[in-house]
């Protein structure tokens, strides 16, 4: 009889795969866990786009045990050949009794036929231990490999008001140290960092990973439709991807002026706004997964009210600054009526000292429709 029931060994694969989030690029974080006779026999993660996925890992260092073993991996085994050869032959090669999985993968290339495979050579398989977790852990993906746009989570820091500055536009700091430190932890997790122009010339950000172990500092995307980034902004040094969406408007001097600095530069609309929704669709053509928005309040304000957010990380101080000038956390035209508004389901609490962050998933009130939006 096994030691740990299967729900311990697949949070140990939860576990496995959590420890790799933000180094997989645009595929999934993926943990396995091989079990023979009540002893666990391989461990394995996906660790990096292009290497070995999870159960080939956990595979290699079980070694001869894994021959009757049962298998437990928090995402379906894959059928089909990529940047590397499909799992569900290996696992059937090595002679596996049993795989347990949490979910389906999502991507129309696999999509059960990995669970077909497995069961048509003989394989026992169950589906859906722990299923929601496992979704949950890879929502950017599962987004991404369906409708090819990257998965949006904002993230704003704010007063008890709902003000990001003062009227005087004094904005350092609203939270505390441990707020922003999890901030960090947030931008190793996404692909890319989204802010608008006025945040960047207001600010001058990094808009990189500052965490105290190695971490992997994801692109950075600023939407400036009049292309008024200087070439020597903090966004430009450093080496690393540089996307600047902006529109049929924006100078063709300045356009080689900023890709000589390093910068993709991304025609989006005709002008004079960005269109953000042709602007998502683009980053998803050119690799782009899952994006931390952390905007101004027009630039936040016209992506919630297009539903191109996906997710929301909303940092509040126990302060009340007020001013009528100050920014708020959101700018846009608004809703007619309370049923248009945009609520935030599946709501979870984390505090950080005093400071707290209310972490939700919208739901619109109405589809939003693909035009140009406006921006920061």
């Amino acid at each position: 009889m096994d030691i740990l029931t299967a729900e311990s060994y697949m949070r140990l694969a939860l576990q496995l795969a959590e420890g790799a989030q933000g180094q997989t690029g645009i595929n999934p974080v993926v943990g396995c866990v091989i079990v023979k006779e009540g002893r666990i026999v391989g461990t394995g993660a996906h660790l990096k786009r292009g290497s070995g996925h999870a159960e080939v890992n956990a595979l290699r260092m079980a070694g001869p045990e894994a021959e009757g073993s049962t298998v437990y991996v928090t995402l379906e085994p894959c059928s089909h050949y990529g940047k590397t050869p499909p799992c569900s032959d290996r696992l059937i090669d090595e002679k596996v009794a049993k795989v347990v999985v949490a979910t389906l993968d999502p991507n129309p290339l696999v999509a059960g036929s990995g669970v077909e495979r497995l069961r048509a050579s003989g394989i026992e398989v169950e589906v859906g231990l722990l299923e929601e977790e496992a979704r949950t852990m890879n929502e950017a993906f599962n987004k991404y490999i369906v409708t090819g746009m990257p998965f949006v989570a904002l993230k704003t820091a704010s007063t008890l008001d709902g003000k990001i500055a003062s009227r005087t536009g004094d904005s350092k700091w609203i939270t505390n140290e441990r707020s922003r430190a999890f901030v960090h932890t947030l931008r190793h997790r996404y692909q890319a960092i989204m802010a608008g122009i006025g945040t960047v010339l207001a600010d001058d950000p990094h808009l990189t990973t500052r965490l105290s172990v190695p971490a992997l500092d994801p692109a950075r995307i600023v939407v400036d439709s009049r292309l008024r980034l200087p070439e020597d902004a903090n966004v430009l040094k450093g080496g690393g991807r540089v996307l600047v969406l902006t529109t049929e408007l924006g100078s063709p001097e300045r356009r080689q002026l900023l890709e000589a600095a390093g910068a993709e530069v991304v025609v989006c609309g005709e002008g004079p706004e960005v269109d953000l929704a042709a602007a998502m669709r683009e980053l998803g053509r050119r690799e782009i997964a899952s994006i931390l928005l952390e905007g101004g309040g027009r630039l936040n304000g016209a992506m919630l009210e297009h539903g191109l957010i996906d997710k929301c990380y909303l940092f509040y101080a126990p302060k009340i600054i007020g001013g009528d000038a100050a920014p708020g956390n959101f700018r846009f035209g608004g809703f007619d009526k309370m049923q248009e508004a945009v609520r935030l389901t599946r709501l979870t609490v984390q505090t950080f000292e005093e400071d707290f962050c209310l972490i939700g998933y919208p739901q619109y009130g109405r589809r939003a429709e693909a035009r140009v939006h406006r921006t920061d």
